[in-house]
C-alpha cells in the first residue's frame, strides 16, 4: 500500500463525510481507521466515511455491477457499517461528477440498501453546482405501536424504515429532544434490535417541517437523508395525504439544522430527496499515522 492515501471532504446540508476513493478496494479500513479518520479533533472529521469502490469490486456489491458500477460502501463515524445515508449518496454523487467519473444527469450508485437512481442537475445560471436528486426507494411502516423518550418527555413514535430503521416523533418544540449526547430510549426493545435513527419534528407551516436527528453510530447530525425521508412520509401520513390513497403526490420542505431538503412522495410509494451537495477540500492522509491510530485503538 502506498504510503499516503487520498481523501476529499464534502457535506450535503452540514451532513460532513471523508471521502476514500479506491476503486480497487485495495484499501483496507477497519472499524479503528474510519473512526480515526472521522474524529473531530485527532482526524479529518466526520459523521461518516465514503468509500468508493467499484460494485464488482466489493463483495457486498458485486451483484448490484450490472445495475450500478459504483458502489457506497458507507459507514458510520464510529466506523460500524450502515445500509445507506441519503445525504451520503448525494456527496458520493457530486465527487463522482468532480472526478470526471460520471455527468450530469442520471445514475446509479449501488448500496447496501439496494441500487438508488440518482440526477445531478445543470449548474446554475450564476455557476453554482446545481442540487442533486435521489430516488430514495419506498418506505415501510412496520406495525406496533412505537414511544421515545428524553428525560421526562415522552412521546409516540411512527416507525419508517427507508432501508434503515427511524422512529419520528413529533414535538411541540425541538428544544424538548434535549442536547442528544445519548440514543433517545425507546420501547419496545424489539422493534429496533440493532439500533435506531430517532427524528423529533416541529411543523413551520403547511407541509413545511423542522427536524432533529440523533443517528445510530453517530449521534445528534447536522442533516440525515432517509431521515428527512422518514419525517416526510409520517408527516402525510399524520396529515392525510398519503399518496397511494389520494393518488397525487405530496412535497415537504423539511430544515435539518444544516439546511433544507425537499422531499418528494409519488402514488405508487417512490421517494425522491433533493439538496445541494458540496466538496469542500481534498488531500491525503498518512498511512503510518492511520497504522498507528488503529494499532492504538
Amino acid at each position: 500500500m502506498s504510503t499516503r492515501i487520498a481523501f476529499l471532504k464534502g457535506h450535503g446540508t452540514e451532513n460532513d463525510f471523508v471521502i476514500v476513493p479506491d476503486a480497487d478496494n485495495a484499501i483496507e479500513l477497519p472499524p479503528a481507521a474510519v473512526a480515526a479518520l472521522c474524529d473531530r479533533r485527532a482526524g479529518i472529521g466526520g459523521d461518516g466515511l465514503l468509500h468508493v469502490v467499484r460494485s464488482a469490486a466489493h463483495p457486498d456489491a458485486r451483484h448490484l455491477a450490472a445495475e450500478a458500477e459504483w458502489f457506497m460502501d458507507y459507514r458510520n463515524g464510529d466506523g460500524s457499517v450502515a445500509e445507506m445515508c441519503g445525504n451520503g449518496v448525494r456527496v458520493f454523487a457530486r465527487y463522482l461528477e468532480r472526478a470526471g467519473l460520471v455527468g450530469e444527469g442520471d445514475l446509479a450508485v449501488a448500496t447496501r440498501g439496494g441500487v438508488k437512481r440518482v440526477h445531478i442537475a445543470k449548474p446554475t445560471e450564476d455557476g453554482a453546482p446545481g442540487d442533486i436528486t435521489v430516488a430514495m426507494g419506498k418506505a415501510v411502516l412496520p406495525e406496533g405501536d412505537v414511544t421515545v423518550s428524553v428525560g421526562e418527555h415522552r412521546w409516540p413514535a411512527l416507525n419508517v424504515n427507508m432501508g434503515n430503521p427511524h422512529a419520528v416523533a413529533f414535538v411541540a418544540d425541538l428544544a424538548h429532544a434535549g442536547r442528544l449526547l445519548d440514543p433517545p430510549p425507546f420501547s419496545p426493545a424489539t422493534a429496533y434490535p440493532h439500533g435506531v435513527n430517532v427524528e423529533f419534528v416541529a411543523d413551520r407551516g403547511p407541509r413545511h417541517v423542522a427536524m432533529r436527528v440523533y443517528e445510530r453510530g453517530a449521534g445528534e447530525t447536522r442533516s440525515c437523508g432517509t431521515g428527512a425521508c422518514a419525517v416526510a412520509v409520517a408527516a402525510a401520513r399524520r396529515d392525510g395525504l398519503d399518496p397511494a390513497v389520494t393518488g397525487t403526490p405530496v412535497a415537504y420542505t423539511v430544515d435539518v439544522l444544516g439546511g433544507r431538503l425537499v422531499i418528494t412522495e409519488r402514488p405508487d410509494g417512490e421517494i425522491e430527496k433533493t439538496g445541494p451537495a458540496v466538496i469542500v477540500a481534498e488531500g491525503e492522509i498518512d498511512a503510518d499515522w492511520l497504522a498507528a491510530a488503529v494499532a492504538a485503538a
